[in-house]
């Protein structure tokens, strides 16, 4: 181990100082963004230690952790000091962040408003480039019986088949049912196709005799509810 290194290491910081010691002692809640990815990193590399290839992960995505955790492999392999193992490591975490908010749903969440129907999609949808639609099947009481992907599509559309809709429902037994799809752009505002496709379900629900409660606009950080809206 050449002068430099042992410089930078952080093996050689105060105890104190050292990110694990800091997560036994008082907890990972103690600790920025850049130590808890810098226990990620490890060792890091003669030019620089695992705490400053943690902040160049950071950097490269804006210091945003929901920009960091939609990264693709190649584009963090374009971070200086990170080899495939640590990027393993980081898509794994971040997946099991998302895979942590969906265990978190109860068995059977109710699904009464817009804001219960977001939070119970956003883990789905958040990362997606793509289009998917979803139907919530519920009981009478808004509780859910299943979710169901009717179809995944482009980064603007997807196609959906009405009669697909209404055979999930009829096989679930639903009263309820919910219609969910995500707008990767960013933007919440439902298009015209939007607006025709739920008109449509509208339209197919009151003949089965089935309350469609709501149709969610899903985007990062924001939803578009047409009952919200008084558009349902």
């Amino acid at each position: 181990m050449n002068a430099t290194t042992v410089k930078l290491s952080v093996r050689n910081w105060a105890e104190e100082d050292r990110p694990s010691y800091k997560l036994q002692n008082y907890g990972a809640g103690s600790l920025t963004d850049a130590e808890l990815i810098s226990l990620l990193v490890g060792s890091g590399t003669a030019q620089y230690n695992a705490v400053e290839i943690a902040n160049h992960i950071l950097c490269k995505f804006d210091r945003n952790l929901s920009k960091l955790s939609k990264a693709e492999f190649y584009e963090l392999n374009e971070v200086e000091g990170v080899g495939s193992q640590t990027i393993c490591k980081l898509m794994a975490a971040m997946e099991l962040g998302k895979r942590r908010q969906m265990a978190g749903c109860p068995i059977a969440p109710d699904l009464s408003t817009a804001t219960a129907i977001y939070r119970y999609m956003l883990p789905k949808m958040q990362d997606l480039k793509i289009e998917e639609f979803w139907v919530l099947l519920c009981n009478q009481n808004y509780k859910l019986i299943k979710p169901v992907r009717i179809s995944q599509g482009g980064i603007t559309e997807t196609s959906v088949d009405i009669r697909i809709i209404m055979k999930q429902a009829v096989l679930a037994n639903a009263t309820i049912i919910a219609a969910v799809h995500n707008h990767p752009s960013g933007c919440i505002h439902p298009s015209k196709c939007d607006d025709d496709l739920t008109n449509s379900i509208k339209k197919a629900c009151q003949l089965m005799r089935i309350h469609f409660s709501d149709h969610v606009i899903v985007c990062d950080g924001q939803y578009y509810s047409y009952v919200e809206r008084g558009r349902l």
